[in-house]
């Protein structure tokens, strides 16, 4: 049994994952941390992480950047590994998790999907071939219309993945409609549209001579985080100090 501290246990994202975890018998909330306690949680939940007195094996953060810095002095003190999901995190605090990833497990990863990873991966197994047999490559992202950034981050991972295969060799495009000119081959266009209620869509392109390959994946709702970051506790616990992503836990 895989016992989880959830950080933000209140928000959006924790609730997801209180209702994940109550239908996974391998896993157990035992403890929750967020600023008020609305009493409809089966488990105690604290305003401080110095408040606590049960036992964990990991914490599961989906809260917001502030106060990060206390949180991750309590898993290094405590030694509890940290699935970190949160996001907004300056460079600055960014360096602090590496720091105390030299003290505990800290995994953190641009998207949590399970899809999205293994995506990710093959990704970068099958783009060096496309490219050497002359395929274009382009990404195109769908989010919901209040969405603010663009393009996603979940995009740029992905084109990452892309770059990882071709040695980091090509540049992202991600406006042509201030040049006419033909299409540079050491390229991958990454292109966002924002719309109406859409969770989440990625599209990868591989565009050659006669034919195209997809590879797509969608998300209809935040649970698909949710599921990764419970496989991911799960995955964490009982690991030595180092920074983790998503990459190890599907393998």
């Amino acid at each position: 049994m895989t016992r989880i501290i959830m950080c933000g246990c209140n928000g959006k994202m924790g609730q997801v994952i209180s209702n994940i975890v109550n239908e996974d018998e391998t896993t157990e909330i035992v403890a929750g941390v967020d600023l008020v306690d609305k009493g409809t949680s089966s488990y105690p939940v604290y305003s401080s992480f110095k408040q606590i007195q049960e036992e964990a094996d990991v914490i599961i953060d989906f809260s917001s950047p502030k106060d990060l810095e206390n949180r991750m002095d309590y898993a290094a003190t405590q030694n509890i590994p940290v699935v970190l999901c949160t996001t907004g995190l300056s460079q600055e605090q960014l360096d602090y998790v590496t720091k105390c990833s030299k003290k505990v497990a800290i995994l953190r990863s641009a998207n949590m999907s399970l899809g999205i990873n293994t995506i990710s991966k093959l990704l970068t197994q099958i783009s060096g071939l496309f490219s050497e047999a002359g395929f274009d490559i382009e990404i195109v992202e769908k989010h919901h219309n209040l969405k603010v950034d663009a393009p996603s981050g979940t995009a740029l991972a992905l084109a990452d993945a892309v770059n990882a295969g071709l040695e980091q060799d090509f540049e992202y495009k991600f406006d042509r409609s201030q040049e006419r000119i033909k299409r540079p081959k050491r390229e991958i266009g990454i292109s966002a549209v924002r719309g109406g209620s859409i969770v989440g869509e990625h599209e990868i392109i591989f565009a050659g001579r006669d034919e195209v390959i997809e590879i797509k994946h969608t998300a209809y709702s935040k649970g698909i985080f949710g599921t990764g970051a419970v496989e991911a506790a799960k995955f964490l616990a009982g690991k030595p100090a180092g920074m983790y992503d998503m990459s190890h836990v599907i393998g």
